[in-house]
């Protein structure tokens, strides 16, 4: 419901609500900003993103690949799509792409939790974006807080946008995406991230870590030990 949203955050969870993300990862280098002009990628902005990531202590969301995220003061809650669950993605180019269900309704969001926790008692009615207490009722902890600096480009191929990140601890990395909304066609999705890809002159077969995947690496070894363990990351 709309009367649970902070002011600024309304459109952006229209656009987003109950939709699937489906991206590739790679590695940007000198050339990369040169390839998407001869494409005739277009710069849509710069911006600043601040990330805080949550989980318990017994990582019960990061093992089931649940990502829970605060951005801009606004909740996402990202969650592998019944075909990244059978591990059935299919030709090459597709398994170099990752499926997620972002979910931004936050009692949508605050159901599917509980239900992961095996949270059974009864929350108090009118939680909020402002009121942050189901965070620690549900024994919810930050276990990754970084910023990001991204550059985004649009490209001609509708609905494709090109991200050049780069994380405060000192990663870089691109990303190619296309939202799908819930039901929709991905596997029209990943042609075209696999057309874009071929026009940067992407080559490999191996999928790219993400800024997640090094900042576990480097800051929570233990965590991101167990979630190489289940095959998540």
């Amino acid at each position: 419901p709309s009367e649970l949203l902070p002011s600024g955050c309304f459109l952006f969870l229209r656009r987003l609500f109950m939709s699937v993300e489906v991206e590739r990862k790679f590695l940007c280098n000198a050339d990369t900003l040169k390839k998407l002009k001869e494409i005739g990628a277009v710069c849509i902005g710069q911006r600043q993103i601040h990330d805080q990531y949550f989980d318990t202590p017994e990582f019960h969301l990061t093992l089931r690949d649940m990502w829970l995220r605060k951005r801009k003061g606004c909740w996402e809650l990202k969650c592998p799509t019944a075909e990244s669950q059978s591990g059935k993605q299919g030709e090459a180019a597709a398994a170099l792409c990752t499926r997620y269900k972002e979910i931004t309704s936050l009692p949508e969001i605050h159901l599917r939790v509980k239900e992961v926790i095996k949270e059974d008692r009864e929350s108090e009615a009118g939680f909020s974006h402002e009121d942050e207490s189901w965070v620690s009722k549900l024994n919810l902890v930050c276990f990754a807080e970084f910023t990001t600096a991204r550059r985004s480009f649009t490209l001609k191929e509708e609905g494709v946008q090109v991200d050049l990140d780069q994380a405060d601890f000192g990663y870089h990395v691109g990303e190619i995406e296309v939202l799908v909304p819930e039901g929709g066609d991905e596997q029209a999705a990943l042609e075209k991230i696999r057309k874009t890809a071929e026009k940067l002159g992407l080559t490999g077969d191996q999928r790219v870590k993400g800024k997640m995947d090094v900042y576990l690496k480097r800051n929570h070894p233990e965590h991101y030990a167990k979630l190489l363990s289940e095959h998540i990351l």
